[in-house]
């Protein structure tokens, strides 16, 4: 089976070649470095690493994701955040994937005076994404469903994921309204739930017992085959309560998932999506 971890965050010790912002989110020492992310890989048995642009601790910085994957294209491919708002973002996004093997792009509403998704900055990325081949990552939280709606609807064949299927959790039930807004989503052909919230969601340690229901509402909506894995690497700064080793057997050992949707959600769907 080929294991592909689609959501891992990476940190340079290196803070001159690449400076953090202000109060960023920061792993403890000697965690979340691209020679820590290679070390779970070897141990875990992954086989392609999707790397996601760590906007909490470098915002619009892409150059530490955008070198990582460049130097490592024959296992890692990677997803960039861009300023909506900067117009200069859609090419820097076509520079990307044609120079430096970048697949993907991260949105999430912005504030101010262009609050959603659906403001021309976004757009414009949007179109772009469709121009160059690009996966779009959507970042958002359950009041922003119909936000990502509008786009889909606009967008009906650009390869989107739903990062942490909207970060519904435990607290909102199987049978909560939350989740339908989530399970309606499914109606979309070109949308793939990163089902990371059955760690990311719930509010007890390893096994997690208590998202399992949602995963399994969720994985039945759209189908294993529109569901992918992510670590959340580094699991020490983002998911604490589970190693990266645990993560992995929950999907393969406690949420009771058939061999064919872990061959799928485990790799099959993300190698499809990310590296065909």
């Amino acid at each position: 089976m080929t294991l592909v971890d689609t959501h891992a965050h990476i940190y340079s010790e290196d803070e001159r070649k690449y400076p953090k912002i202000e109060k960023p989110l920061w792993p403890p020492t000697g965690k979340g470095t691209p020679e820590h992310l290679k070390e779970e890989v070897q141990k875990n048995g992954i086989h392609r690493v999707v790397i996601v642009q760590t906007s909490s601790a470098y915002r619009w910085d892409n150059r530490l994701t955008v070198d990582t994957v460049a130097a490592n294209r024959e296992w890692a491919t990677g997803v960039c955040t861009l300023n909506p708002e900067d117009p200069a973002s859609p090419d820097l996004l076509r520079r990307y994937v044609a120079e430096s093997g970048i697949r993907g792009l991260r949105v999430f509403p912005t504030p101010g005076q262009n609050p959603g998704l659906g403001h021309a900055g976004h757009v414009k990325l949007w179109e772009t994404a469709a121009e160059v081949g690009a996966v779009v990552c959507a970042l958002i939280h359950l009041d922003s469903c119909d936000a990502l709606t509008r786009m889909l609807e606009r967008f009906p064949h650009v390869p989107t994921v739903l990062d942490h299927c909207a970060n519904i959790g435990t607290s909102h039930g199987p049978d909560s309204e939350a989740l339908a807004s989530v399970l309606a989503l499914a109606r979309f052909p070109n949308l793939t739930a990163k089902v990371t919230m059955v760690v990311t969601g719930s509010k007890e340690a390893f096994p997690c017992r208590d998202t399992h229901g949602i995963a399994r509402r969720i994985i039945d909506a759209f189908g294993p085959d529109r569901c992918i894995w992510g670590s959340d690497f580094p699991c020490e700064l983002w998911i604490p309560k589970v190693t990266y080793a645990q993560h992995l057997r929950i999907f393969t050992h406690e949420m009771g998932l058939s061999a064919t949707e872990q061959e799928a959600i485990l790799g099959g769907t993300a190698m499809k999506l990310w590296f065909a």
